[in-house]
């Protein structure tokens, strides 16, 4: 993240932020069809966002869309920079970041809530994926228990004829 925020904090005027953000915006993977569900959308943005994650490997990995290209760019900064980070990272993650890409101040109010709504979705799913996977390891763990060696009867059943 440190370095696309230093990429982005280098552009002296708000066309070159546009210009990155439409180049990052064709680097991102279409997105499946499946993804585009309620659970996935954005909200609060003027624009339809979707965003998908998935936990592998004790890391996050997004994957997003938007119909503006501009708001797709956003979306693929934010992919990129928190891809392959372990959750308590993401969550940990504080939003200042976004003034100091000075995007910010390029952008109209709605699509900077949009980008900061983006980012909190993204930290949301980070904190779903990591409960998961400590509900999968306990569950996991009470699995694995040795079963109990306690019987309640006293040895063989003796068989009669």
């Amino acid at each position: 993240m440190a370095k696309l925020v230093q990429r982005f904090s280098r552009v002296t005027n708000p066309k070159q932020g546009y210009e990155q953000l439409i180049w990052f915006s064709k680097r991102l993977p279409e997105l499946d069809e499946a993804d585009r569900s309620p659970e996935n959308k954005v909200h609060g943005c003027t624009s339809q966002v979707y965003v998908a994650s998935a936990l592998t490997d004790g890391k996050v990995w997004y994957r997003g869309d938007s119909d503006s290209q501009l708001v797709k760019g956003l979306v693929a900064f934010l992919v990129e920079g928190l891809n392959g980070l372990a959750p308590d990272v993401i969550i940990a993650l504080k939003p200042d970041f976004i003034q100091q890409t000075k995007l910010n101040a390029s952008l109209t109010p709605s699509r900077a809530n949009g980008f900061f709504n983006i980012f909190k979705k993204m930290q949301d799913q980070a904190r779903s994926l990591q409960s998961e996977s400590h509900a999968d390891l306990n569950a996991l763990g009470s699995l694995s228990s040795p079963p109990s060696l306690e019987s309640n009867h006293e040895g063989p059943e003796k068989v009669t004829d």
